[in-house]
């Protein structure tokens, strides 16, 4: 049950995350989708699960992945990796909104690619 939980605050997390990015108020996304804007609050703090059509019109919306918003295909990395390291040193310098968009902009370099 917590892994239900956890997941479902990921995926709310990564939804607001990525409404910011894409610079857009909640009641802007809700007239997108055709809702009230006080369901995408409760989509957004996990209260209520977003339909397979919302979650593809998100994901479209803010141009990002489905499968980002969901937070899968993470890659297992080594962390013993030189490279790795580095990055981990330099993010921990970033200020976490700059982060939060760097972290979008990876996701979506990730999805360009896997359209090639």
């Amino acid at each position: 049950m917590t892994e239900l939980k956890d997941k479902k605050a990921i995926i709310a997390s990564r939804i607001r995350e990525a409404r910011k990015m894409a610079g857009l108020s909640q009641a802007q996304v809700a007239k997108i989708l055709g809702l009230h804007r006080p369901s995408v609050s409760e989509i957004e703090a996990g209260n209520r699960n977003a339909s397979a059509e919302e979650i593809a019109k998100l994901a479209e919306i803010f141009d990002v992945s489905v499968s980002w918003l969901f937070a899968e295909g993470v890659d297992k990395v080594d962390i013993h990796d030189n490279k790795l390291q580095l990055a981990a040193r330099e993010l921990q310098k970033l200020k976490p909104e700059d982060l939060d968009r760097l972290l979008i902009l990876l996701a979506s370099m990730r999805t360009g690619r896997d359209n090639l």
